[in-house]
C-alpha cells in the first residue's frame, strides 16, 4: 500500500503516522467494526431526524379500513425499520469482526435494541389501557419520548399516569419523559 503524504493549509507536510500506528496496533477488522457502529449511530439519528418519505403508502394493504398517512403508523414503521438496519449491521460486525471487544459491543448493543422494542410495546399498552386512542414510544438512552393521540389538552393526572407507566416499565425518571400531543385530524 502507498500513502501519498499531502501538504496542509500551512505548508506543512501531513504525517499519516499516527494512522499506520492505529492499524498496525488495532488490526483493520477494529477500525471496520468501529466504522460499522459509527455509521449505525448515523443512520438512526438521520431516521429520526430528518423528513419522512411517506413509506406506508407503498406498503398499504387491501383493507380499505387502512388510513394512508397515519402518524402512529408511520412512525411505528421508520421506527422498526431504523432498529432492523442497526440490528443488521450489528449481526454484520459480530459475524466478521476479529476483534472480541467488537462483537461483544455489538452483541451487547443488540441485547440493548431489544429490551427497547419489548419496554416501547409494554408502554404503548399500558398507555392505551388507560383509555387514549394511540400512542407511540421511543427510547433512545436514558430519555422515553411518547406521543398521544387526543383531541384535548393532557389533564395533569394523565401526564402523572404516563410517566408512572414509563417508570415503572423502563426505569425512565419522570424528568426524563418527554410527553407530545398528536391531536386527531
Amino acid at each position: 500500500m502507498r500513502i501519498i503524504k499531502a501538504k496542509d493549509t500551512d505548508g506543512k507536510r501531513f504525517d499519516l503516522s499516527a494512522v499506520k500506528t492505529f492499524f498496525k496496533k488495532h488490526g483493520k477488522k477494529a477500525a471496520a467494526a468501529a466504522a460499522g457502529v459509527l455509521i449505525i449511530g448515523t443512520a438512526v439519528i438521520l431516521n429520526f431526524t430528518l423528513p419522512k418519505r411517506d413509506t406506508v403508502k407503498e406498503q398499504q394493504p387491501a383493507d380499505k379500513s387502512y388510513v394512508s398517512g397515519d402518524f402512529f403508523a408511520e412512525s411505528a414503521l421508520n421506527r422498526t425499520k431504523a432498529r432492523d438496519e442497526a440490528v443488521e449491521v450489528l449481526h454484520t460486525v459480530v459475524n466478521s469482526s476479529g476483534d472480541e471487544n467488537a462483537s461483544k459491543q455489538a452483541l451487547a448493543d443488540i441485547s440493548r435494541i431489544s429490551a427497547d422494542i419489548e419496554k416501547e410495546a409494554n408502554i404503548e399498552t399500558l398507555i392505551k389501557a388507560k383509555g387514549f386512542e394511540d400512542c407511540i414510544a421511543v427510547i433512545s438512552g436514558k430519555t422515553l419520548s411518547i406521543v398521544v393521540k387526543s383531541n384535548d389538552q393532557l389533564l395533569p393526572n394523565e401526564i402523572a399516569q404516563i410517566k408512572e407507566i414509563a417508570y415503572k416499565t423502563a426505569d425512565v425518571l419522570p424528568d426524563d419523559v418527554v410527553i407530545s400531543l398528536k391531536k386527531q385530524p
